[in-house]
């Protein structure tokens, strides 16, 4: 009888991609197919985001639950998302933003913009 490993199972990280490599490059290209630059591309990305997201969701942060509400682009062209907890609200950068499980319709859109956004 073959003795059990102890080694902890490996399990997928809250921000590594569920969706295969080829199909957010794919997703990307078709965000970006039409922009001359990265502020172009950024618009592109927010929009694909903002039109297929599924909102509102709620979601773990510290350990605080707190509701997604919106998305948008700050000053600088970066997506966040704007997260409420009662009266209080904070824009938190969409790459830094963990998912829940399940994840909401549209979130493939946030793992194509992360992937866009490290490669820039």
């Amino acid at each position: 009888m073959k003795a059990k490993s102890t080694k902890p199972r490996q399990t997928r990280s809250r921000r590594e991609s569920c969706v295969p490599s080829s199909r957010l490059e794919k997703m990307i290209d078709e965000a970006v197919v039409d922009c001359y630059n990265e502020s172009e591309q950024a618009m592109g990305l927010f929009t694909m985001i903002e039109e297929s997201l599924s909102l509102p969701f709620p979601i773990t942060i510290f350990g605080v639950q707190v509701t997604v509400e919106a998305v948008r682009q700050n000053d600088t062209g970066e997506v966040v998302a704007v997260c409420t907890r009662g009266r209080e609200r904070q824009n938190i950068p969409i790459v830094d933003l963990p998912l829940p499980t399940p994840r909401p319709k549209g979130a493939e859109w946030i793992e194509a913009y992360r992937r866009w956004a490290r490669g820039r």
